[in-house]
């Protein structure tokens, strides 16, 4: 395991935003990343629960926000009075601070960013994923996908650095324009006292899992028509004694329901909806697979919790994926997410006759790779350089 050794540079008071993030837990394990590697840090974020403020080093600003789903006309003006909102309580508190990160759907907000340049200070892009990609597939409007596009590029060219999670994010999100500025370094770390082998694979019945948000970009509905492919199929595997969980929640959350009873597969899947972050293990432990269809990702933290309790993860090539699956030797890379494409990778995995080698091979690697004192070091060096 990786020690941290460097020390912090002294008097180092940073900004945070993240915007209103979808998971509380991605700020939450980011702040704890940072954390050791500053003597002061401004949180500026949305609905976030004042218990995980874990530090006195740590100041919340909490911005309340409404996150229902609503018409372009609403939506727009209310993330314009948002932006204001952030630059606002940024500009309260840049005194002594040295620079300001963005995370998550921080790197959309252009007033914040506008601010913080003005004031001189240095600022830092985490790129996690693409809001444009995302608008492109989650979205019938091509006035929100250009919007999105608009801000990404003008965020991307006034931001002094951009961080990104693997180099295959610099491809797919096209940023090699950017290639003067860019980091290449990732903030994930997994508690191996929590995600961790409890029953071997060869224990497990054929379980497969999806577990994600129920969203366009996360490729759910290609998950649930290949099921229904999959249940179809005869003589390949035994059909009867495979089973699907889908765990997450979101926006199409009723329409993985009505899609479920319509390819009769109510009792061949079970839908779980959200589950706390620490109960996952469970799960992780009962699935012999892990399917990720995405059309677009960063780096995906539950693959890597997935390999470290020894379950195999068949996904797309894309965001950082393919730099952390090695097809045939850490994991299994989908050519595309089709539903036809996702059943012959997961007949494939399940009828692999060396799975609990690349099982082994992938969780080896998360062992080696994905520590806290690893991560932690990561941005005291992106500091350090800035």
């Amino acid at each position: 395991m990786n020690k941290i050794t460097e020390k912090n540079q002294p008097g180092l008071k940073i900004c945070v935003v993240t915007g209103i993030p979808p998971l509380n837990l991605l700020v939450y394990k980011f702040v704890q990343v940072l954390e050791p590697t500053v003597d002061e840090m401004v949180l500026i974020t949305g609905n976030y629960p004042e218990k995980d403020v874990f530090s006195p080093k740590i100041k919340l600003v909490n911005i309340n926000h409404d996150n229902k789903k609503q018409s372009l006309v609403i939506r727009i003006p209310k993330f314009i009075i948002l932006q204001l909102k952030f630059g606002l309580n940024l500009i309260k508190n840049l005194d002594q601070t040295k620079m300001v990160v963005f995370f998550l759907e921080g790197g959309q907000y252009l007033f914040p960013l506008l601010a913080a340049r003005l004031a001189g200070k240095k600022t830092i892009n985490v790129i996690t994923h693409s809001s444009s990609q995302i608008a492109k597939q989650s979205s019938k409007s091509k006035f929100l996908f250009l919007i999105m596009f608009i801000l990404e590029t003008i965020t991307r060219k006034l931001t002094h650095k951009l961080v990104v999670y693997a180099p295959n994010i610099c491809r797919q999100f096209k940023l090699e324009k950017y290639n003067h500025k860019v980091i290449v370094a990732h903030r994930h770390f997994i508690d191996f006292n929590l995600f961790k082998v409890q029953h071997l694979l060869e224990e497990r019945n054929n379980n497969i899992g999806y577990i994600g948000r129920l969203s366009a970009e996360k490729g759910i509905i290609n998950f649930i028509e290949a099921v229904a492919l999959f249940a179809n199929k005869e003589n390949e595997i035994e059909k009867n004694k495979t089973k699907f969980f889908i765990i997450g929640d979101g926006e199409l959350k009723e329409e993985v329901k009505k899609l479920l009873n319509q390819e009769n597969l109510k009792g061949r899947v079970k839908l779980l909806g959200w589950v706390p972050h620490e109960e996952l293990l469970k799960y992780l432990n009962e699935i012999k697979l892990l399917v990720i269809p995405s059309y677009t990702e960063g780096l995906v933290n539950v693959m890597l919790e997935a390999m470290a309790c020894g379950t195999p993860v068949l996904a797309t090539a894309v965001g950082a994926i393919p730099d952390v699956i090695k097809d045939d030797k850490t994991g299994f890379i989908l050519e595309d997410n089709s539903p036809e494409t996702i059943v012959k990778g997961i007949i494939r995995v399940l009828s692999h006759p060396n799975l609990e080698q690349i099982v082994a091979n992938a969780s080896t690697m998360v062992e080696r790779e994905y520590t806290f004192e690893a991560a932690v070091e990561r941005y005291r060096k992106i500091f350090k350089e800035v």
